[in-house]
């Protein structure tokens, strides 16, 4: 099975204040990337909220295939978000998207580039390759003990820069979505 998970959990201290919860499109930015997700059709979704955690999940409309976990630890950096959403991924899980709950523009066709690719590579990592730079990432469950190992404010990104051999790209003829990460940064998107 696919899982995805949603890293929702940071403060937004160079956005001033809780992003997930700007709209864009008349939706929530966390909730594009559920809807993603859900869209593609992975097999559950894990979203890892921390800072204004109770105010996110209200906002939020999940599927039933949706879970909420809580990263106490989010302060900490990205990482400990991540290895929050690998460990509370089901035994079932063979590999995991990642998706940011600031990038509304990543879709459900992006998602599934990254399953399809894995189903027909079965590489350790696949990674979605836009014109002007790297997307969102499949993990493969035999890489996460070494994400687990991550620490601060590094995502998965870091491996795989460092490993290239793990990874297979899927190009894709498009600039990379806007990451909202500035107030300026919601026209954009």
């Amino acid at each position: 099975m696919i899982s995805a998970i949603v890293l929702a959990a940071g403060a937004g201290t160079r956005f001033g204040g809780t992003k997930q919860l700007e709209l864009v499109r008349g939706k929530t930015l966390v909730q594009h990337a559920v809807d993603a997700a859900a869209d593609a059709g992975v097999g559950e979704i894990v979203v890892v909220l921390g800072h204004d955690a109770d105010r996110v999940r209200e906002a939020l409309d999940l599927p039933p295939i949706a879970r909420v976990v809580v990263n106490v630890r989010y302060d900490q950096g990205q990482s400990t978000s991540l290895a929050v959403g690998l460990r509370a991924l089901g035994e079932a899980s063979d590999a995991a998207i990642v998706l940011l709950a600031d990038q509304p523009g990543i879709s459900a066709d992006h998602v599934r580039a990254l399953a399809r690719m894995y189903a027909l590579r079965r590489t350790p990592a696949v990674r979605i390759s836009f014109r002007d730079g790297p997307g969102p990432a499949l993990l493969m469950r035999e890489l996460w003990d070494e994400i687990l190992g991550l620490e601060g404010d590094l995502g998965a990104r870091a491996l795989l820069d460092a490993h290239p051999e793990l990874v297979e790209e899927v190009h894709v003829d498009e600039d990379v979505p806007t990451d909202v990460d500035l107030p300026e940064d919601l026209e954009r998107a």
